[in-house]
């Protein structure tokens, strides 16, 4: 028994050296200078604790069990007074800090140190009324908060909340400008018109409304090599079904970047955050989707359309059906000495690949032709290339002088006559070599205008042979859309 009661003692002796401290920044309260405070510990609900945390103002406060906040800073509704003298004040459920001096509500000063006493003038006290004698009165430490102060705090709010939707805004439009899409440049049409030689961006979606019903036709390179090598039957699923890295229509406008702009398969990649072999399989994809999309419209028009579309400047030519002219793409050299001597072109000094373009009177591109090799002559892509079938006894082709394809060739041809060294050139012959160059000069128009496509502008790698002539067949056919929709008719 005596055990017990030394344990006892021991135990109250150290409870009275421990003393309690308000953890609220500018309160100096403590239980060892001020029995009356009483002081309560944070509440173990989170969300709870998040609240007293942000009341009192403690950023990264680490809560122990001896932090606590006094009474000096709960209202007198949230406090719940003891049943007995020798209990502790207690707060009611869901109770949150709210009086502090930087908010001018503490009625008590702050000491500036423990040690100094502050002398109080005796109040008189109140008289109590005889029907109130049993009411015990309690000591007011803290004053009410004035109404003024919640409408500052909910203009405060709605601040805030306006500030918040302004930084999602932003940060929208930062996302928008990171990802290198079409949906980025479609504000600016000078931009369109770099990335894809359309001339804008209103264009370039008339366009895609024309090839997107065909999409679900569209069958990956990958899918087709894999079925040639088993000897299968190319199934097209649906698009939605295969996985996809990009949409389909910033697909479309990857290749276009890859066609116009000239950028190379790595950097596509980096600019759409793709691999690069990815970036490459969507190009060999778009490239013979579209050259079979574009490729199935016919594109050679009958005599009734070119004359129903016949420009004025034509009326001494108006049976004229075509007008030719080839043009060559310089390529790298290959290893091959026999393939060297078959590419080289005495004219450009250099391998080359070359092609056969017909324009109509009008300016539309209605034949193209396979690309061969730059030591072919005008006269041999001509017969080869399959034009000759098309043309009939009614029908005239205007060329250049050089071309010579009068022997071959059943209709008539305009072309400029020969100047003979031992005669001069009669008059009538300077007026019609006039007019035929300055109306044949439109095929080096269009053509000047193909090859603007940036992939065409330098030395075209031999990695690109297997499938340069659909690409060289797509960049034509598809300047007739970038510019004027000249083929009216489109059959799916």
């Amino acid at each position: 028994m005596k055990r017990k009661v030394l344990k006892t003692c021991r135990f109250q002796k150290q409870e009275k050296k421990y003393s309690e401290h308000c953890c609220v920044p500018l309160c100096t309260a403590s239980s060892k200078f001020n029995g009356v405070l009483s002081f309560h510990g944070f509440p173990t609900q989170t969300h709870q604790r998040k609240q007293w945390l942000v009341s009192i103002r403690r950023d990264n406060f680490d809560i122990t069990s001896h932090s606590k906040v006094c009474s000096r800073h709960f209202t007198n509704d949230q406090l719940i007074e003891p049943a007995t003298l020798d209990g502790r004040r207690r707060l009611v459920k869901g109770a949150v800090p709210a009086l502090f001096e930087w908010n001018g509500y503490c009625v008590e000063p702050a000491r500036r140190s423990v040690w100094e006493r502050v002398e109080r003038p005796e109040a008189a006290p109140p008289e109590k009324d005889e029907e109130h004698l049993d009411v015990t009165d309690d000591h007011d430490y803290c004053s009410v908060p004035e109404p003024a102060a919640m409408d500052m705090s909910a203009s405060a709010a709605e601040d805030v909340s306006t500030e918040v939707e302004e930084l999602r805004m932003e940060i929208q439009e930062l996302r928008l400008q990171r990802e290198f899409g079409l949906q980025r440049f479609a504000g600016s049409d000078a931009d369109i018109r770099f990335y894809t030689r359309f001339s804008s961006y209103e264009h370039l979606m008339s366009f895609w409304s024309l090839i997107q019903p065909c999409l679900h036709k569209m069958v990956w390179v990958t899918r087709a090599k894999s079925a040639a090598k088993r000897n299968e039957e190319v199934i097209t699923p649906a698009r939605s079904s295969t996985r996809q890295v990009l949409q389909p229509i910033d697909e479309f406008f990857l290749f276009l970047c890859y066609l116009s702009a000239g950028l190379r398969e790595r950097d596509l990649g980096n600019h759409f955050n793709v691999h690069q072999s990815t970036a490459s399989r969507i190009i060999a994809t778009w490239t013979s989707f579209l050259a079979t999309a574009m490729g199935s419209v016919c594109i050679w028009l009958t005599p009734a359309e070119v004359q129903a579309n016949l420009p004025e400047e034509f009326q001494d030519f108006p049976d004229t059906q075509v007008i030719l002219d080839c043009t060559e793409l310089r390529c790298q050299t290959p290893s091959s000495p026999l393939l060297q001597s078959e590419m080289y072109s005495t004219y450009k000094s250099h391998c080359t690949m070359k092609g056969l373009v017909g324009i109509a009177p009008h300016g539309a591109v209605t034949f193209i032709s396979e690309l061969y090799g730059g030591s072919v002559s005008d006269k041999e892509i001509f017969r080869q290339s399959g034009i000759a079938e098309l043309l009939t006894e009614d029908m005239a082709v205007m060329v250049d002088k050089g071309f010579l394809i009068s022997d071959c060739c059943k209709c008539k041809v305009y072309c400029p006559p020969f100047l003979s060294k031992q005669m001069q050139m009669p008059a009538y012959q300077v007026k019609e070599t006039q007019a035929i160059a300055r109306l044949r000069v439109h095929v080096e128009r269009v053509i000047r205008r193909i090859k603007e496509n940036k992939l065409f502008d330098g030395t075209i790698t031999l990695s690109h042979a297997y499938n340069i002539n659909e690409l060289w067949a797509v960049a034509c056919l598809l300047s007739n859309y970038q510019n004027k929709a000249l083929v009216k008719k489109w059959v799916k």
